[in-house]
């Protein structure tokens, strides 16, 4: 079985008007969006001024329990009650690479994915393409295998899946690999067979027998083990400090945040009411979420895997900025990425910070990217 893990939630508190968080265990008509005194991550007037809100936004995100708050958002209307008269469009992918392709085509203007993808976007566009200015969702994914497999060292030979080359999970693998003398195709070895897919394939080339393994988000890694009959090899949550990782963070394309800052402010105040459903009452979240995968994927996950994959996750808006030269060096060393690059500029927390300070609470960091 999946080992038990933390169950907690950020929980937003609406208090005249503000968002106040607090740390915890465990659709109405529209609404204009824009707000006199604000002060935009463009640098509007603060004094007020024409609201900068889109007539559209375009939104991407997975039909993944790691992107509860977005799933949930979107299900319950709380995302278009935010947006006000700001139209929502959304789009559901599979992996993060498949998401920066639509934000760089211009096909989508912000969208929940993993750090990895987002940090490739932006050292690719020399930091022109987007900016991470939220978090969404900490740990839930594991490396998840066949039950005579025991360790590091059995994966020689073997074929392992991640949902897609250059995803946060993937590179998560072939760090784990990196660290254990595995090289693959990316880092000049051929130990392993990394093959890249859709989840859903995943589960079906698992039972089949034609992979032995994956390294998974949730619900995934929980579908494979309670419904495939897998076992854990490893939490990825035990690789880090303090167990805690990013999985999923909020991106914006950069020209869009610039020309609609009161859309994205929206857009974040949207997150935060979603976040605060969860913490209030996550069993019945959990249910709307489980509904809302159903929908969108044609099945909803049985009881065991809905109640299991909660359990791994944790929803919170701190991006978690100081782990993401980490993740830069584990994507070299899985033959990703040349070298380290220079993330300063990569998250831009002012929309949400504003936020949080009108509610009295503490302004989230960016502590390791020159933005201290």
């Amino acid at each position: 079985m999946l080992r038990p893990s933390r169950f907690r939630f950020l929980v937003v508190t609406v208090v005249g008007g503000a968002v106040a968080l607090t740390s915890a265990c465990g659709s109405g008509s529209p609404n204009s969006t824009s707000s006199t005194g604000s002060v935009s991550a463009a640098g509007a007037d603060a004094s007020g001024g024409a609201s900068t809100a889109a007539a559209t936004l375009r939104l991407g995100y997975f039909a993944n329990v790691t992107h509860a708050a977005s799933v949930l958002g979107v299900a319950d209307g709380t995302f278009a009650k935010s947006l006000g008269a700001t139209k929502l469009e959304t789009q559901v992918f599979n992996a993060g690479p498949a998401v920066i392709e639509a934000l760089t085509a211009g096909a989508i203007d912000a969208a929940f994915l993993g750090p990895s993808p987002a940090i490739n976007s932006f050292v690719k566009s020399h930091g022109n393409s987007l900016r991470i200015v939220a978090g969404a969702t900490d740990n839930g994914a594991a490396l998840v295998v066949r039950s005579d497999i025991n360790s590091a060292a059995d994966l020689k030979g073997k074929s392992i899946a991640s949902p897609q080359l250059g995803g946060t999970q993937d590179v998560a693998l072939r760090e784990y690999l990196f660290k254990n003398g595995l090289k693959v195709q990316t880092n000049g070895g051929s130990d392993v067979d990394v093959i890249n897919q859709d989840n859903s394939q995943t589960l079906t080339l698992f039972r089949s027998g034609q992979v032995d393994g994956a390294w998974l988000p949730e619900p995934w890694a929980s579908r494979l083990v309670i419904d495939a009959g897998a076992k854990v090899l490893v939490d990825e949550s035990t690789l880090w400090p303090d167990k805690e990782f990013p999985t999923t963070v909020l991106v914006v394309a950069e020209s869009f945040l610039e020309q609609h800052p009161d859309t994205v402010e929206a857009l974040i105040s949207a997150e935060l009411a979603a976040i605060k459903e969860i913490g209030a009452d996550p069993a019945k979240s959990a249910d709307v979420v489980n509904t809302s995968i159903g929908k969108l994927t044609g099945k909803k996950l049985s009881d065991a895997v809905i109640a299991n994959s909660f359990k791994q996750i944790k929803v919170t808006y701190d991006p978690a900025a100081g782990t993401y030269n980490t993740s830069s060096q584990h994507a070299v060393n899985g033959g990703l990425l040349k070298a380290v690059p220079d993330l300063k500029g990569i998250v831009d927390l002012r929309i949400l910070n504003k936020v949080l300070k009108a509610a009295g609470n503490k302004p989230v960091g960016a502590a390791g990217l020159g933005q201290e």
